[in-house]
């Protein structure tokens, strides 16, 4: 089990217990929390529904072809940008913190 702070996109923060032995992914975690994370393709890298920003230094694994060609589609992409449907919790996450990206501009 690992522990992720999400903030979501009103700035609270949510301390979230993840199981790595359950295959799940940081957008499947947020959904299980209730937390606003459409996932609306399912986890296939094919919306950006999902879309957050990372704001811990966590060596994350490389970002998929996919993912990438995502990200190019979405809006208020920055450095830290990464799709949680591509994220899979493993231990070496403890202690990620990642912020929603905002859905829509204000």
């Amino acid at each position: 089990m690992i522990k992720i702070k999400l903030i979501d996109r009103q700035g609270e923060e949510h301390l979230l217990d993840g199981p790595t032995d359950m295959n799940m992914n940081l957008m499947e975690l947020c959904k299980a929390y209730e937390l606003p994370v459409k996932g609306t393709c399912g986890g296939m890298a094919l919306c950006s529904t999902c879309h957050c920003y990372i704001e811990s230094s966590h060596d994350l694994h490389e970002m998929s072809e996919d993912e990438e060609n995502m990200l190019d589609q979405a809006f208020f992409v920055e450095d830290n940008s990464r799709l949680g449907c591509q994220l899979q919790l493993v231990d070496s996450m403890d202690g990620l913190i990642a912020r929603l990206a905002p859905e829509t501009e204000d």
